[in-house]
Parts: C-alpha cells; sequence; structure tokens
C-alpha cells in the first residue's frame, strides 16, 4: 500500500516535471524550416535556447565557440548556452552532406534580470531599456541625476563598458547662486608723547625727542620742528635769559570703521561651471628677455562655481569666491615701477544644501593689537617727572568676514515682467533742466512705481 502510494507520488511530480519544463522549452525555442531563411536566435547570456529542426542534421558546428555553446539533444534538437555578448552562426548539415541553415545566434546580455533589478532599485522611473550589439542601451526621462548615474552603475555590472545612455532628467536644471560678502573693519589708535628741548645763547642745546611726528630736522641746538599735516601736536616756548626752552606735546586719538558688501548673484545650468567678476584688472610690470611686458591681475569680486541638482531640490555646490583689494599701504619699487599688494580673502569648498537655504561657507574675526611704550633711559622712570620723556603709542585693528551662499532652483521667464535699475530714471528736458534744474525725473507706469518704493530692506532680483 505505502510503496503505491509512493509510486503514485512519483510518477504525479515526474509529470508536473515534465509539464513546466516543455512549458520552459517551448517559451524560448526556435523551429528551423528546410529552404526557408531562418530568424536570428537570440539567446540572453548565460542563459540556454533549445532550437528544433525540422529535418534530422548529421554534423553540427558553430563558427565561435566563445560566443555559445553547443549540444545536441536529438537529431532535431540542439542546447544553446549563451557565453559571452556578440554575433556566431551556427550551421546545421544533413547526413548526405547537404546544408539544412544557417543560424545567426546573437548573444545578449540578460536585460530581463536588469529590468526587475532597476525596478526594485528605481521604483517609478520610465527608464527604457534596450540592446544594440553587445551592449546595453538606457533611455527615458529621470527625475534626477543622482538616479541617472545609480541606472547607468547598475547597467554597467551587467555590460561593463558597453553601455549606451540616451537618457535625460527632468525637473529644473537651472541654479542661481547668491552670495553675499560682508566684512567690518574696526581701528583703533591712540598716540601721546612729549619732546623737550633747550638751548643756549652760544648755540649749545639738547633736544630730548621721544614723540613720533617730528621731523628729521631735530638736534642740539636747533629748534623743534613738526612735520607738515600732523595733528594732536601742541608747542610751547619761553626764555628765561639766554636760555630758550621748547615743549611739545603729541595727543591723538583716531578711529575708523569700514564696511564692505557684495552680492553677486549668478546663474548656471546643472553640471556647467559659471564665472563671475566684478571689479577690474591691475597692470603690473613683469621682466622679461624682450623687455618689460605689461601683465594684468584682476581684483574686485570673483565667483566662480559649479552646481549639481543632485535629487529633487537638493543642490550640490563647488564653489570658489574671492574678495580682493588694492592695498595701497605696501609699495614695492622694482625697475623704476611702484606696484601696490593686494588685500586677498578667498575661500574654496564644496557643500550640498537644498533649494532655498543659506549656508555660511566662510568666516574670518582677525584682531590685531599693539602697544608701544619709548622712553629717555633712566629719566622716564622717574615718577610723575618721568612721564615728559616717555611716549605710548597703541594701535587695535579688528576685522570680520563673512561669505554666505544661497542657491536656487530657477526657470527662465518672459523678458518684460523684469525691471532694470536704468528704468527708475527718465532723463529731463531741455526746459526741466534748464528753468527747473532738474537732472533726472521720475518716470511713469511700472518703473514710476519701482522707483516710488521703499528700498531700506533687501531688495535685488526675486525669481520663483
Amino acid at each position: 500500500m505505502s510503496m503505491n502510494i509512493l509510486l503514485k507520488a512519483g510518477l504525479l511530480a515526474a509529470a508536473l516535471g515534465t509539464t513546466a519544463l516543455c512549458s520552459a522549452v517551448s517559451a524560448e525555442t526556435l523551429r528551423v524550416m528546410q529552404g526557408s531563411v531562418s530568424a536570428p536566435l537570440k539567446v540572453p547570456m548565460n542563459r540556454a535556447v533549445v532550437v528544433e529542426s525540422e529535418t534530422p542534421f548529421a554534423e553540427l558546428s558553430i563558427a565561435n565557440p566563445g560566443i555559445a555553446d553547443i549540444s545536441t539533444l536529438s537529431d532535431r534538437s540542439i542546447y544553446v548556452l549563451g557565453k559571452t555578448p556578440g554575433r556566431t552562426t551556427m550551421t546545421l548539415f544533413a547526413a548526405d552532406g547537404t546544408l539544412i541553415s544557417n543560424v545567426d545566434v546573437h548573444v545578449t546580455p540578460d536585460i530581463a534580470e536588469f529590468k526587475e533589478r532597476l525596478q526594485q532599485i528605481l521604483p517609478g522611473e520610465p527608464i527604457e531599456v534596450r540592446t544594440a550589439n553587445d551592449g546595453i542601451v538606457l533611455s527615458g526621462t529621470v527625475s534626477s541625476s543622482a538616479k541617472l548615474d545609480r541606472a547607468l552603475d547598475l547597467a554597467e555590472r551587467y555590460a561593463p563598458e558597453r553601455v549606451s545612455n540616451l537618457m535625460s532628467v527632468g525637473g529644473t536644471q537651472q541654479v542661481m547662486l547668491k552670495v553675499r560678502f560682508a566684512e567690518m573693519q574696526r581701528s583703533v589708535a591712540k598716540n601721546l608723547g612729549v619732546s623737550l628741548a633747550a638751548q643756549g645763547g652760544s648755540q649749545i642745546g639738547i633736544a630730548a625727542e621721544t614723540g613720533t611726528w617730528l621731523s628729521e630736522g631735530n638736534g642740539i641746538g636747533q629748534p623743534i620742528t613738526v612735520d607738515p599735516g600732523v595733528r594732536g601736536a601742541l608747542g610751547l616756548g619761553f626764555t628765561a635769559g639766554s636760555v630758550q626752552f621748547a615743549v611739545l606735546l603729541e595727543a591723538l586719538e583716531s578711529k575708523g570703521v569700514v564696511r564692505t558688501l557684495a552680492e553677486p548673484n549668478l546663474t548656471a545650468l546643472s553640471g556647467q561651471e559659471a564665472k563671475f567678476l566684478g571689479g577690474g584688472e591691475y597692470p603690473i610690470p613683469v621682466l622679461t628677455s624682450d623687455g618689460v611686458v605689461i601683465d594684468y591681475k584682476p581684483f574686485g569680486v570673483e565667483l566662480n562655481f559649479t552646481p549639481t541638482v543632485v535629487d529633487g531640490d537638493i543642490i550640490n555646490l563647488q564653489l570658489n569666491a574671492a574678495v580682493s583689494s588694492i592695498d595701497t599701504t605696501v609699495t614695492i619699487e622694482a625697475g623704476g615701477f611702484s606696484i601696490n599688494a593686494f588685500k586677498r580673502r578667498e575661500t574654496s569648498t564644496t557643500v550640498e544644501m537644498r533649494d532655498g537655504e543659506s549656508f555660511a561657507v566662510a568666516g574670518l574675526l582677525q584682531d590685531d593689537f599693539r602697544n608701544l611704550n619709548s622712553q629717555l633711559p633712566w629719566v622716564g622712570d622717574v615718577p610723575i617727572l618721568g612721564a615728559l620723556f616717555r611716549s605710548a603709542d597703541f594701535q587695535r585693528n579688528q576685522s570680520e568676514l563673512v561669505i554666505i551662499i544661497t542657491p536656487h532652483l530657477v526657470t527662465p521667464t518672459k523678458g518684460d515682467v523684469y525691471a532694470l535699475p536704468t528704468d527708475r530714471i527718465k532723463l529731463p528736458t531741455e526746459r526741466e533742466f534748464f528753468l527747473n534744474g532738474d537732472v533726472a525725473q521720475r518716470p511713469r507706469g511700472a518703473a514710476g512705481e519701482v522707483a516710488r518704493q521703499d528700498f531700506s530692506s533687501s531688495y535685488g532680483y526675486v525669481m520663483e
């Protein structure tokens, strides 16, 4: 009884297996008809296809065994296994040596499995997959460049170095970068000094100089003189018999604040570099074998950036920003030319952020302090009286620089939407200029409304 049950179960399993095998074979079977042109046989790599011949064959050959491997199942059936992407020819001969047919065998990458993996990794992306010769062709529109890179990376797994990319990235792919350079400089200087001189009738005198603003002619037996243009100097003199006394007091306090602000805006396509320079070029003489050649060095506000829209509204930025100016306090004499130095603040970085978000990519806080005390030896150490033979110099310079960037995804719009700065000014007529003294007139219409607005808050280009 148990043997009978086991036998029936075995027969049922064999029948099911045979049915599944037959259905699988019939789904990937090419039938060769004698005397007619055979259709090309497409075999996925690492998969097999069964070829059935109407006429029994006696001999079978393959042109390139490295592309496909063949084996006979019967005198009418052939088992073809794809090994390497490529094209080759399979030839069938009858028993009398006559040619039955030549079958073109195309071994292609297994795109069926690739399509499944592509849908699992990138669901919802309309990517079309095709085969071309021994490679894979991808086409369609994806939502971001990051997903495009993932699709290409996956395709390289199935067809290394044989992937053709015909895909495009949809959505907004233009980026406007708003950069704000803000710098504050504050300087404080305090000076206090005393200079004394005494001169007798016989031209014998003494001068004690502890200040910093006296001219080079001061010395023994000479009156105290001050450099032209010096501020904060007070001179006193009196005579006692044949002896003349002179006292020079130097006291000055200076304060200064410098504010620098620049807001360049620049738009570029995703993946493309954009450059901006707002400033000028400074001529620099260069000595060569042919003489003196003038070279030009740019200065001002410089901005180079390459935006890449990664995914959705995420933007990757490769940024190089600099602000420079001519430093007139440092001068170099070379070859008869006077050349000034440059002050330059520069940053180079790569950041990633979303549309409309801001990032402080650079910041510099600098505090320079100097305190100098000069005096005559021994005499300057005397309490109270020593202050007449001592001078003090105090200087402090503080600067703070911040660079803030804000990227925006933008699209073009109609040209008549924008208002130019020149639209706010209208040239006066001769009557308005000569009789009324008007040098400019506010225009009417939309430009006039813009001109009458209050720009005390932030303003500039507004793009959505």
